[in-house]
């Protein structure tokens, strides 16, 4: 059973006893640490799990609980990211803040909303861009423009006092609103005291979502764009008219400054049209097909090949190179991509 499912047993109106409870606590553990039993820190709360777990319920119950400090480091994924990691019983409660509240505000969510959702994801992000695509060129034999656009700096220029109004307006727990407030302004960015997310949390992909579905909400619903999805803070509208899409920059423009105080990226936002390629998530959409990103594919070959060498020398098993390569296919599997496709299964041996 999935999160959203298993959130869903809980009630609303109990939302801060949901996610203190030691049994969401202990499946937020069993969650957050797939993947992890070989990082030393998880290994050491491991040691004293159920110590651990019921000093963090009591805090919480008795309301002492405090965000700890964040260790930052760069990763490269493959855009250079700074990343804030918290101490493990943080990241173990924002699981379980997680669980409780995403499947209350995926409910809000338009269905074109991508990123971070439950059978959602790039993949299907990139189908519906050809379904709106085809729809509106009738199979290509008419004109289609994509009005493609991102916002510039998004997580870190979250503003914490929005955020946390927009959170009010569902959630009516004073005491779950306690520890929603003590995670959103745990961080912030630089100086910018009151803005910004933390890229290595995971509730701040449920806060970024809840953050721009009020733009989701004012293209569909206030300009009435039919053909509109976004994922994280990129975002594209369909129109089979350029001039219609150049007028909805400035009013877009205009509310995320007034509203939730964001800006486009001035360098992309762009209007192209179907048949010169459209740049989304890896690939580019084109009429009847699509293909590798050339950043993508340049990025496969070079991490495939640093694998192959490790595993060469004996660094990684030979079956940790197969899991990567068969991973890499899988993307393949999605576009146009024979050739790649055949340089992956016969150039790279070990």
């Amino acid at each position: 059973m999935d999160n959203s499912r298993r959130g869903e047993s809980f009630s609303r109106d109990h939302n801060f006893e949901n996610i203190i409870s030691l049994a969401n606590l202990l499946i937020s553990w069993k969650e957050f640490k797939r993947g992890k039993t070989k990082n030393p820190d998880v290994q050491k709360f491991a040691m004293f799990l159920e110590d651990n777990l019921f000093e963090l319920h009591q805090e919480l119950e008795q309301k002492t609980y405090k965000h700890s400090n964040y260790t930052d480091f760069y990763l490269k994924d493959p855009k250079l990211r700074h990343i804030h990691k918290a101490q493990v019983r943080d990241r173990v409660l924002h699981h379980a803040i997680y669980r409780i509240l995403y499947p209350i505000f995926d409910k809000s969510f338009i269905y074109d909303s991508y990123s971070c959702r439950n059978k959602k994801g790039t993949h299907n992000a990139v189908l519906r861009l050809e379904k709106f695509c085809r729809k509106i060129s009738s199979n290509y034999t008419k004109s289609c423009y994509c009005l493609k656009c991102d916002v510039r700096k998004y997580f870190d220029t979250i503003d914490h006092k929005i955020l946390f109004k927009l959170i009010k307006t569902t959630v009516k727990d004073e005491n779950a609103l306690w520890l929603i407030n003590e995670i959103i302004f745990s961080f912030y960015k630089g100086g910018n005291q009151g803005k910004g997310l933390p890229l290595g949390n995971l509730t701040s992909q449920l806060f970024a979502n809840i953050y721009l579905n009020e733009l989701d909400k004012f293209i569909k619903h206030r300009l009435k764009a039919k053909f509109y999805l976004r994922y994280t803070d990129d975002f594209i509208i369909v129109h089979q008219n350029e001039i219609y899409l150049k007028r909805l920059i400035p009013e877009i423009s205009e509310f995320l400054k007034q509203e939730l105080k964001l800006d486009l990226h001035p360098q992309k936002v762009t209007i192209r049209k179907i048949g010169q390629g459209i740049d989304f998530l890896g690939y580019v959409a084109l009429p009847h097909y699509k293909i590798l990103r050339t950043k993508t594919k340049r990025r496969i070959l070079k991490k495939l090949e640093f694998r192959r060498q490790q595993a060469v020398a004996g660094e990684i098993a030979g079956q940790s190179f197969e899991q990567v390569r068969q991973s890499y296919l899988g993307v393949l599997s999605h576009c146009y991509s024979n050739k790649l496709r055949q340089e992956l299964m016969h150039e790279f041996s070990i």
